[in-house]
């Protein structure tokens, strides 16, 4: 990096923090902290107010911005693509925002780099999965959690549940303390933990059904970092399946997210997954017919064999 990139990304580090170290700005930028002396005061000489503190750290006067940035195509394009993103996939509210934000950016864009980032976006297009119905419904409850978490209040939801609990039923009315809301393969997740279960649970909006806002406040624990967290796998069930060559490529296409390894083999695409019971790869597994066979374990190839039986019957 030289020095006049480093100067601008102090800057932009010193906006987005209270307080900077040198020595922290000299490992982010891998150089010396006498050269981050030297880039402060450099900094300071051209008008930007640094605020420096012994042992403490350097900050910026309250109030001061930096003036409009020159964007590349590249980056231009990234930004533009992430508004049409949020526009596609967050509430009403942030699809607003998303579009101010896109007016903004293109203003900003020198007539060269707008040219060349719109004849770029026309090559490139995202889809948005699912039907309509379906995701105007997510969008809703959304908002709704995104709320909650951002006042620190319970919510209360009717659940489906792709999978019975111990007494068979596939329905529960939850309350919970909204933590974080997570997109995973097109889906929007919701972290909380829950009163019934006493435990941090993730609960897909597709799901839910009658949600309200409640009056119960929640305080986030300290320790809990949406970003760094990671949910145990308890996906201790390991199944095997064959898969004829005629159908390999489409089953790689599939992106299953219980697969867990898969290789070529003479007689066809061999697959390992981890799932945590076997109800949650019945239908997966059916699902391709004649194409996959269950190699183990002996008990899902049972199952597999008595659905077959069972669906025979009904034609």
């Amino acid at each position: 990096m030289n020095k006049t990139d480093r100067l601008l990304a102090i800057v932009l580090e010193l906006q987005s923090r209270e307080v900077v170290r040198g020595e922290d700005l000299a490992a982010l930028f891998e150089t010396s902290v006498r050269t981050i002396y030297r880039d402060i005061q450099a900094l300071s000489e051209a008008g930007v107010p640094i605020i420096g503190a012994p042992g403490t750290g350097y900050s910026l006067m309250k109030g001061y911005f930096l003036p409009p940035i020159s964007f590349t195509v590249e980056e231009a394009v990234t930004l533009l693509i992430g508004t049409d993103f949020i526009e596609q996939r967050f509430d009403d509210e942030y699809r607003i925002r998303a579009q101010a934000a896109r007016r903004k950016i293109e203003a900003n864009l020198s007539e060269s780099v707008r040219n060349e980032t719109s004849r770029v976006r026309k090559a490139l297009r995202l889809l948005t999965p699912g039907k309509r119905v379906a995701l105007s419904k997510e969008r809703e409850y959304f908002e709704k959690i995104r709320r909650a978490i951002l006042d620190e209040r319970k919510i209360r939801f009717h659940y489906s549940k792709g999978i019975a609990d111990s007494k068979g039923n596939h329905h529960s009315d939850r309350t919970v303390a909204p933590y974080g809301l997570v997109l995973v393969e097109g889906s929007w997740i919701l972290v909380a933990r829950c009163d019934l279960r006493q435990d941090i649970r993730h609960f897909r909006l597709s799901r839910m059904t009658e949600l309200i806002d409640l009056e119960e406040r929640f305080e986030l624990p300290a320790h809990f970092n949406l970003r760094e967290y990671t949910p145990p796998d308890d996906r201790h069930l390991r199944v095997r399946l064959r898969f004829n060559h005629d159908i390999a490529d489409k089953v790689k296409e599939s992106n299953y997210h219980y697969m867990e390894d898969m290789e070529e083999h003479q007689d066809g695409l061999h697959v390992v997954l981890r799932v945590r019971q076997l109800d949650e790869l019945l239908q997966w597994v059916l699902g391709w017919g004649a194409g996959v066979i269950v190699l183990e374990p002996e008990s899902f190839r049972n199952w597999i064999r008595e659905e077959a039986q069972r669906m025979l019957k009904r034609y």
